[in-house]
């Protein structure tokens, strides 16, 4: 995990990769309760044996919002500010999904700052995440990540 102790600190930081995270792994369990929790069963992702048989991926994929969602985890797993009592995710500037996510995959996130901005009562950070797949050369997820701290 990298630590970083203060807003300086993370300043000087802009326009570095600044950590890479530990790898996880996405299994059909993980993708059926996404489905789950957000109602979404399109069979791509949830009906095996139908995605063996139609999908021109050989089997089911995970969801593109699956794998954005594990933003937020795979940020606070890699990076801790020792200096922050609160951190919130403001939103998102841009995402693409350009390679879908096959069951059992591992993903892991490249962690590039690209924005820090005051604001009252903290900072304002822009970061650029790149979540990769083992052995793909294409990234799955590209997305401008925006969260505040306080």
């Amino acid at each position: 995990m990298r630590e970083i102790h203060s807003l300086a600190e993370l300043k000087s930081l802009v326009g570095q990769e600044v950590a890479v995270s530990d790898w996880i792994k996405i299994s059909q369990e993980r993708i059926n309760t996404f489905a789950d929790a957000t109602g979404d069963h399109q069979w791509l992702h949830v009906n095996v044996e139908r995605a063996k048989r139609e999908s021109p991926f050989g089997g089911p994929i995970a969801h593109g919002f699956l794998t954005l969602s594990l933003l937020p985890m795979l940020l606070e797993n890699t990076i801790s500010m020792t200096d922050v009592k609160m951190a919130v995710n403001y939103g998102l500037n841009k995402v693409r999904f350009p390679a879908p996510v096959p069951v059992d995959s591992k993903l892991r996130a490249r962690l590039k700052l690209l924005e820090v901005e005051d604001i009252t009562g903290g900072a304002q950070i822009i970061w650029e995440v790149v979540m990769e797949r083992e052995g793909s050369e294409k990234p799955v997820c590209v997305a401008e990540s925006i969260m505040r701290r306080y």
